[in-house]
C-alpha cells in the first residue's frame, strides 16, 4: 500500500503543469482549489488533478517529485498519460 504520492496538477487556462507530494491527495486537491496551496497554484487557478503516482515512502515521494521537476514538458505529459486518474 502506498505511503505517499507524486501528482501533477493542470492549472489555469494555458494549462502549466505543477508536481507536489502528498500523503492524502484528495485532501491536498482541495486546498490547492481553495487557494491554500502553493504559491504557484494560488495565482494560477483553478487546478484540476492530471496525474497521482503511488510511492512506497513519503522520502520516495519527495525524491520522486525533485526529479520529475527536473523533466521537459514532454516527458511530464507522457507521465500525465500513463497516471492519469
Amino acid at each position: 500500500m502506498a505511503e505517499a504520492y507524486v501528482y501533477l496538477l493542470w492549472c489555469g487556462p494555458r494549462r502549466a503543469l505543477y508536481c507536489g507530494w502528498s500523503t492524502d491527495v484528495p485532501r491536498r486537491l482541495a486546498a490547492h482549489q481553495q487557494g491554500k496551496g502553493a504559491k504557484y497554484t494560488r495565482s494560477r487557478a483553478p487546478v484540476e488533478l492530471a496525474a497521482s503516482i503511488a510511492m512506497p515512502s513519503v522520502s520516495a515521494a519527495r525524491r520522486e517529485e525533485a526529479r520529475i521537476k527536473r523533466l521537459p514538458r514532454s516527458e511530464k505529459l507522457a507521465l500525465v498519460e500513463r497516471h492519469a486518474p
